[in-house]
Formats: C-alpha cells, sequence, structure tokens
C-alpha cells in the first residue's frame, strides 16, 4: 500500500511527541489498516470508532500520501463583511480623524470609526464587529506612542563623539555627565499607607513647600555622583559648582557631557571661556545632540532618584528635600555606585540605547 518512504514517513508520524495528537492517530491507523487489520481491531487498540477508522482508510487507499492525514480545506462560514468595506475601516484607522470625518478627535475611537465608516460608506457595523476586524489587523487607532525627533543636522557626529567617550575614555582623563533636575518639594495632606494585597495607598492631595534644582555630575568610570541642589537654575550657580567639580579634579583632563541648555553655553560673558582659561584649559566640553538628553548618562541615575527619593516622597519644606536627596547620594557612593553598561555605540543599526548594570 504504501512504498518505504511513505510509510518511514508515517512510522516517524506515529511515534512523534511534538506532531498533533489528530495527525498521529491518523499515521497509527494507516499503518495498522496497511498490516491487514480489520476495522474493529484498529478501532480497538487505538481507542477510536469504527466510523474513524473506516473514513481514514477511504481516504489514504485513495491516495497513499503522508499529506493525505491532513484535514481538508473547508469553506467556513461566509463572510459577514465585505472585503471592501473592511479595507475601508482599515483605511480609516490607518489615518488621523482629521477633517469632517470625527471633529474634535486626536484619536480614533471605535464608536468614532463605526460612525465615521456609515458616513462614507453608508455600511452599518456593530462597534463588535469593528473591534474584531482591527484585531485581526493588529491595529490599534486608539493608542498613542511619544516619541523625540532630534533635529540636529550633526547629530550622528555628535552622538558617535560622546559614544565613543563611553566607550573608550581617554587615557587618564574623567568624562562627567553633568545637567540639572529640577525638583519640588511636595507634602502628601494625609499619611500613604498599605492596602489590601499590599498594595501602597497614597492620598491625591498635597502642598506645595517650594522647589530645588539638584546638579549633578556623574563619572562614567566609577559611578560616583557629584551633587548639590540649589535653589535656581543660573549661570552663576552653575559656574559655582563647576569649580567644586573641578577641585575634585586637580590634575586631569576632564570631558563634560552636557545638554543645550543656554547656561551650558558661553553668552556675552564668555563664561566657560573663562572657567577654561582658569583651570589651566583642563576642561572639554562635549554638547549633546538638540533633544538627546537621553544621551547623557547622568539622565540614568536621575531615574534611579526619581523612583527611590522623589516619587513617592513627602517633603515639608525645600531643607528636607535637600537633605533627602543629599542623604542618597551618599548613600549611593558609599554602597551603590557603579557605572552603567552602555551599549549603543552611535549607529543606527544597533538595536539597544542604553542599559544599567
Amino acid at each position: 500500500m504504501f512504498e518505504d518512504e511513505q510509510r518511514q514517513k508515517l512510522s516517524v508520524l506515529a511515534q512523534s511527541n511534538s506532531a498533533p495528537f489528530c495527525i498521529v492517530t491518523r499515521a497509527r491507523v494507516a499503518l495498522l489498516c496497511a498490516d491487514g487489520h480489520t476495522n474493529k481491531e484498529v478501532a480497538s487498540r487505538l481507542g477510536v470508532t469504527e466510523r474513524t477508522v473506516c473514513k481514514w482508510r477511504k481516504r489514504i487507499g485513495a491516495n497513499p500520501d503522508v499529506k493525505t492525514l491532513e484535514d481538508a480545506p473547508r469553506r467556513g462560514r461566509p463572510p459577514q463583511v465585505a472585503l471592501t468595506t473592511r479595507l475601508h475601516l482599515i483605511k480609516l484607522a490607518c489615518n488621523r480623524p482629521e477633517g469632517d470625518r470625527s471633529p474634535f478627535r486626536e484619536v480614533w475611537t471605535q464608536q468614532s470609526l463605526t460612525d465615521a465608516l456609515f458616513k462614507e460608506t453608508g455600511v452599518q457595523l456593530s462597534r463588535t464587529e469593528v473591534r474584531r476586524i482591527l484585531h485581526s489587523e493588529g491595529l490599534r487607532p486608539h493608542c498613542v506612542r511619544q516619541w523625540l525627533h532630534s533635529p540636529d543636522p550633526q547629530f550622528a557626529e555628535k552622538v558617535e563623539r560622546i559614544c565613543s567617550l563611553y566607550l573608550d575614555p581617554p587615557k587618564d582623563a574623567a568624562v562627567l555627565c553633568i545637567d540639572e533636575k529640577p525638583m519640588q518639594a511636595l507634602a502628601r495632606k494625609h499619611p500613604t499607607t498599605v492596602g489590601p494585597h499590599a498594595v501602597v495607598r497614597r492620598e491625591f492631595e498635597y502642598k506645595r513647600h517650594g522647589t530645588g534644582v539638584l546638579l549633578g555630575a556623574f563619572d562614567i568610570t566609577n559611578g560616583l555622583v557629584f551633587g548639590q541642589v540649589v535653589p535656581h537654575r543660573t549661570g552663576e550657580a552653575l559656574a559655582a559648582y563647576m569649580d567644586e567639580v573641578a577641585c575634585g579634579y586637580p590634575d586631569r583632563e576632564v570631558y563634560v557631557v552636557w545638554d543645550n541648555l543656554n547656561v551650558h553655553f558661553d553668552g556675552p560673558d564668555k563664561r566657560w571661556t573663562e572657567f577654561n582659561a582658569a583651570h589651566d584649559g583642563r576642561f572639554h566640553f562635549v554638547h549633546t545632540p538638540l533633544h538627546a538628553s537621553w544621551v547623557n548618562q547622568v539622565e540614568i541615575w536621575f531615574s534611579i532618584l526619581e523612583r527611590r527619593v522623589l516619587k513617592y516622597g513627602s517633603f515639608s519644606s525645600p531643607e528636607e528635600l535637600t537633605s533627602a536627596v543629599s542623604g542618597f547620594i551618599r548613600h549611593w557612593n558609599l554602597h551603590e555606585a557603579h557605572p552603567f553598561r552602555w551599549t549603543f555605540r552611535g549607529r543606527f543599526e544597533q538595536s539597544g540605547l542604553m542599559k544599567a548594570a
């Protein structure tokens, strides 16, 4: 009944642990029938009905091939929604709801898509049918995903230079990532508690007690952070802070990576030219591309500070906020300081941007 090659394939299927169970059963039916067993004997040995054995004996006898074991194509229920209607709905979902299609909306909803489709085609679908069509195509027009585009024409050159400093820092030089983080001293009006299922419950009302700005420098080689909280972000405060940074690296070249904030440039008073002259020209200022502050490693550390101290903290005064931030910096430098594992090399084919080890 079967050629040697076909029989070998059937034997493999009949003993398979990964093939679908129905295919394995059909392969065993075919082999037993080929060995001369009756329908009743095959049904008894495999635990199936004689009708099933008879059905597959006839099919395999008519076409003795392994592919015969698969289910025959089925027509299924006739489509209830015309193909042109489906395509028009998908076209709507892939465009913004502009003009008269859905006024005063920035994103689609299932109902607004239903209404727009009826308005343009005269076909009335239910919201459930609209949801089903969108889901089958993997479309989620109600979702908004934020992204940041850098308009800097020299983006590639700037980011490659910064990444080269991270991955291959100059010998005997320090690479510092510096930035400012505005902070608010917010005090919750009611104490935070732990509710059912160990879920933290925090009252949404709060009082503002002032602000502060953290000036932070992250050393990429050892992960140490030098931070200072000042009342306001000004050029004078930043220059005084940088003088203290310079004292921490008295005899080394220092590469400073920071963004394009106005206080990071010379300005009319030539602030950083004079600063560098006062420190023997040891400082080299490297600016990130426009709208690309994520290239600055201190932003990673700021996110750790935000999650660990600021996001869920309650501070009754700017002084309490300053004390908490300064305490975390001391704790970090003593117990947790480590460099971040930087994986983005400045080339666009790289999928990963950054990781903190």
